[in-house]
Order: structure tokens, then sequence, then C-alpha cells
């Protein structure tokens, strides 16, 4: 081994147990070191960068270059600059970087960034620092006249009346924010800030940095950003999914809750779970005595399946609401349409029902009624895979039952084209060069597909 290639071998072996990303690259703009850290910052494999262009990687936005780049432009180093960009799966990145130039003899030769992940902080502190209009969100949203769905409504009416803490319970997609909305809404804090955080996107210390900084010792005012309780000053502040907090800070939420009169701010606050409280608290995943603090006002949201009664109700809300989005005209859905809805059991509940008219509004074409084949794909082959368990038939069986049109050709091509690719991706974990191989094809083809398809990871 040359001395060169031995020092290099080296110095590839300190980067890979640095605790910070480290990415080097040629003059031409190609990486030569790319670290342990910063492939999991960025969520890469070494063999989709190593030896790659840059730009032939990752995107930026218009108005941003690459640091790295700037650097090898400028010749200057750049220190504490925050860069926003996207890795090859089309994932937001955000990163606090140093750059440097590198030089041998006085000729550039490559340059070296130094990157901390600020990606989930940059994000929350964003989404906190937007208000959304409070009258996107009233109880005249809440769409179903089952009883136990308007048992909740009622419950949550009488909680507009007084500041208490709210528990709001039910499965993911039974519309608990949308409750939240409609009681702060409704009540005299109206006026005043709703922040909310969903408490499993977090790191424990992100959380516990968000939520408390400002009593943490040694935080002077002005030289930190405001927590959620200060934001929600006034207020009212949502702990989303508050089961999944670790019990650390479940512990720390009861002390500060415990501090009754002498809390520093004027908080509502309310929380969500997204499973049985009592079962959560069994299983060690609630503390009993935050249930206690926090369920004073306790509703339970129905899911969508105990009450298919309401299905028709809620179809036409959709529908209304994206006619006048998509400045369509549609009439409804077909009986055929409406039987799969009953007999599915919806487990998004209404927002993947939601999800399911979006999706077909965007596949008809001059028909004023959505059929079989303008539902989603991805909802076609769950409804598929369901009839294939219980009945035993084939995929071309089903694909013509129910009276349902034979398809045009390109169209029945281009589905399974689709489905193939969905399945190749997540065989492969999304990665899109592994994929791209397997399918004998480039990976510029493979990301025009995903792009044309409308191909996204977390429909996996």
């Amino acid at each position: 081994m040359l001395e060169s290639e031995k020092r290099l071998y080296m110095y590839e072996k300190v980067a890979e147990h640095l605790e910070s990303g480290v990415h080097v690259i040629d003059s031409t703009g190609r990486t030569i070191i790319y670290n342990r850290k910063m492939r999991e910052i960025e969520g890469m494999e070494i063999e989709d960068v190593l030896d790659k262009n840059l730009l032939d990687v990752f995107q930026f936005h218009s108005e941003e270059e690459s640091t790295l780049l700037k650097v090898l432009n400028t010749k200057e180093p750049t220190l504490n600059m925050k860069q926003t960009y996207f890795n090859i799966n089309g994932i937001e990145i955000t990163t606090m970087n140093d750059t440097f130039p590198i030089f041998h003899d006085e000729v550039l030769i490559g340059a070296i960034e130094i990157a901390r992940d600020i990606t989930k902080l940059e994000k929350v502190m964003r989404d906190h620092m937007h208000k959304r209009p409070s009258s996107l969100y009233t109880f005249d949203s809440i769409i179903g006249q089952h009883h136990r769905l308007q048992d909740a409504i009622e419950t949550g009416k009488r909680a507009t009346r007084n500041s208490s803490p709210v528990l709001i319970c039910g499965e993911i997609g039974t519309g608990k924010e949308l409750f939240a909305h409609s009681i702060h809404n409704d009540s005299a804090r109206a006026n005043h800030p709703f922040i909310t955080q969903n408490c499993s996107s977090l790191r424990d210390d992100m959380l516990e940095e968000i939520l408390f900084q400002d009593e943490q010792e040694g935080s002077s005012p002005g030289d930190q950003r405001p927590s959620l309780f200060q934001q929600a000053q006034g207020g009212t502040l949502l702990l989303d999914e508050i089961n999944s907090l670790p019990p650390s800070l479940q512990e720390k939420l009861l002390n500060f809750f415990s501090r009754g009169t002498d809390l520093p701010y004027d908080v509502r606050v309310m929380a969500t779970v997204n499973e049985d409280p009592i079962d959560a608290i069994a299983e060690g995943r609630l503390l009993k005595e935050l249930y206690y603090r926090l369920s004073i006002v306790s509703i339970f949201i129905p899911s969508l399946r105990s009450r298919k009664d309401d299905l028709p109700e809620i179809v036409k809300y959709f529908i209304d609401q994206f006619n006048h989005h998509f400045a369509m005209n549609m009439k409804g859905i077909s009986k055929e349409v409406m039987d799969i809805f009953h007999q599915y059991d919806w487990p998004g509940n209404v927002r993947e029902l939601e999800h399911v008219i979006e999706g077909a509004f965007n596949l008809v074409g001059f028909e004023d009624e959505i059929h079989f084949n303008h539902l989603p794909f991805g909802f076609r082959q769950r409804i598929l895979h369901t009839a294939v368990g219980e009945e035993k038939q084939d995929e071309s069986d089903f694909l013509y039952q129910s009276g349902t049109e034979i398809k045009p050709l390109e169209l029945f091509i281009e589905e399974a084209e689709t489905y193939y690719i969905q399945k190749s991706l997540k065989h492969h974990d999304f990665n899109i060069t592994k994929t791209a191989k397997s399918l004998g094809m480039s990976r510029q083809n493979l990301q025009y597909r995903i792009r044309k398809y409308g191909i996204e990871r977390n429909a996996f």
C-alpha cells in the first residue's frame, strides 16, 4: 500500500468514529470521504454517495447552493452555516455546517464539511411558530350521528366552559386533534395561541428541551427560543400521543402540573392517547398519576368501523370539500363503492377515508360518480387481498367482478408497474440504487417513475 493510500485509509477510520458528520469532496465535487455519522444524518448508504458527484446525489433549493460547493468556488471557509437540502429519496435534511477548503501546495484540491443534524428540531420550531386560523376547526366540522360520537361532541362542548385539562382518546385517524381545536375555538381562549406537539416525533432530549428549556439551569431570557408553554401563553397546549413519552418525561410533566397555582404560565393543557389509556397504564406506557391529572375531562372518540352508518354523510362531506378544491361537480360514489366501504374495516379511520376519496378525485375523467376503478391503487390492492383471503379467487377474477368494466390495457399496465416498483422498493428498504439494479433500469429512470406514479416511502 502506498504511503498516501495508507494515510487516506487512516483518516477514513478516524472519521468513522466521530460523532459529527464528515463529508469530503475533491476539486470536481466528487465524494471521497463520507463517514458513518453523515450517513445516519442523511439516511444514505455509502455506495450511494462515495465516488459520486454531489449534485448527482443531493438536491438543493434553487436559492441555496451546497455549502461544500460554495467553499470550492470561494476558497473561503464558512462557519455555523445552516443548510436545508434533500437526499436521493426526496427526504428533507437540515444541518449546521462548518466547511473548509483543502489546499495542497497552495492548490485547491477539495473541501471538508463537519455537520450537525438539526432536521427534527428545525421542523418542530417551524411548525409551532405557525399558527393555523382558528376558524378552520369547529364542532360543526365533526360529521356523524352515531350516539357515541354525539356523546363525545357533547362532552367537548361542556369542556369549553372551563380550563380543566382534557384527555382525548381514540385510534389514529379518528379526529382527536379536530376535537382539541374545536374545544379551544369555542372557549374563552379562542383568540390566544393553540400549540400542538406530537410526542412521538422527537428524541427524548429534544422533547425535554422544547418543553422545559426556559426552566433549565443556566438559561436566561433571550438566549433561547421560547418553550412550548411560553408559546401557548394564554391559550392551549396539545400534547399529542402522550403515551409515547418516556417515563422520565412523564414524571417531569407530572411534577410540573402538580405545582398548581404556582405554575408560571396560564396555559390549558390537552393530551391525546391513541390506545385505551387503561391498557397503556397496565403495560407501563402511561403513568397512572399523570393520567388522573390530565383526565379531569375525558373524551373517547369511536372508530369509523364502529359507526359505519355515518359513512354516507362523511363521504358526502368529503366529496363536497374536494369538489370545491378540484373545481369539479362529482355527484357521489357508486353503489359498488359504497358496499366496499361498508365491508372495509378502516384501520386508518376517517383520515384514511379522506385520503381514499381525494385519491379517487385524481383518477376520475368525465364521470360524475366515483367507481371502483377510480379508487387509489393501494386501496384496491388491500380490498383485493381481503377478497382473495375470503373467497380464494384470483386477481384477474376480482378485477372484472361486480360489473366493473374492463379497463384499458395502458391503465392496467401502469397499475401493475406501480405495484411492482412499490414491492421492489419495500424489499430493498427504499434504497434507490439497489432497487434500480434489481429492476434492470437506471437510477434516474426509477426516480422518474417514482415521481410519475407518486410513490411515497411512508405509504409502505
